[in-house]
């Protein structure tokens, strides 16, 4: 199944913030999208998700979803978005308890979403109970839960700190390994983006706009090494140099609004 983003323009009131958007999400393919604050990455990511209507513009699913998606599109959200009296297990449940799935397929789906996300041992557990790391990764296990085409990723990591982080990014790296489940995911951090997406989409300042869209060349099972350092920082070092101007020219124009 594949997402496509066909000539998305929005606005909020008098303020354009994207602009003849248009790319596709291949299926299995992982997508990043990066640009200065403010561009519109989120905006663009809850256009995908159908949870805003663009000014103009459209974003389409094409092609038939897995046979055993529940929900072909599903969100990980940056602040977890977890229920706090529920449990690590009826978090995860959530998203199934209007499906036509058994007792008994509800039960097998909970614990192989659990099981991916290393939290078989704490379903039983509440959020507030758990570290920041381990919080996402109950968001995580929900949305594999209904075994999603396209995971849409906001700002996963961001509010991690950067042990956590990288712990987090080697399970997005296992996870996506087996290209069944594609991703868009939006982050400010360029290393993010090298080491797990397939293609980097990156935007102007706003109205965000598509400057490139690069192409990552090295498999992920090759930037998971770490003779890849090296190219890994080039890559980055790529990738800035097509945002520096604009994420300059950004903060400009908030120092003077």
């Amino acid at each position: 199944m594949d997402l496509i983003a066909d000539r998305i323009s929005h606005r909020f009131g008098a303020l354009d913030v994207l602009d003849d958007v248009s790319f596709t999400v291949r299926a299995g393919e992982v997508v990043a999208i990066v640009g200065p604050s403010g561009c519109g990455k989120s905006t663009l990511l809850s256009i995908l998700g159908g949870l805003l209507r663009p000014s103009k513009g459209a974003a389409e699913l094409r092609g038939a979803p897995p046979a055993d998606s529940l929900n072909p599109l599903t969100f990980v959200f940056q602040d977890f978005a977890l229920l706090p009296w529920n449990t690590v297990e009826q978090n995860v449940a959530f998203p199934l308890l209007h499906t036509s799935l058994s007792a008994g397929e509800r039960r097998a789906v909970i614990d192989d979403a659990l099981r991916r996300t290393g939290l078989s041992d704490f379903r039983a557990t509440y959020p507030k109970q758990l570290s920041g790391g381990m919080r996402q990764r109950v968001g995580i296990a929900r949305a594999l839960a209904v075994r999603p085409a396209i995971l849409l990723m906001d700002e996963p990591l961001s509010a991690l700190d950067s042990q956590t982080r990288e712990l987090l990014m080697e399970d997005f790296v296992r996870l996506l390994a087996d290209g069944e489940m594609g991703a868009v995911y939006v982050t400010h951090n360029l290393e993010e983006a090298v080491r797990l997406a397939d293609r980097v989409v990156v935007l102007s300042r706003r109205p965000g706009r598509i400057t490139e869209i690069v192409t990552i060349t090295m498999t992920r099972a090759e930037r998971a090494v770490a003779d890849a350092r090296g190219q890994l920082a080039a890559l980055q070092g790529d990738l800035w140099s097509l945002i520096r101007k604009e994420a300059i020219d950004a903060e400009r124009e908030v120092q003077h609004a």
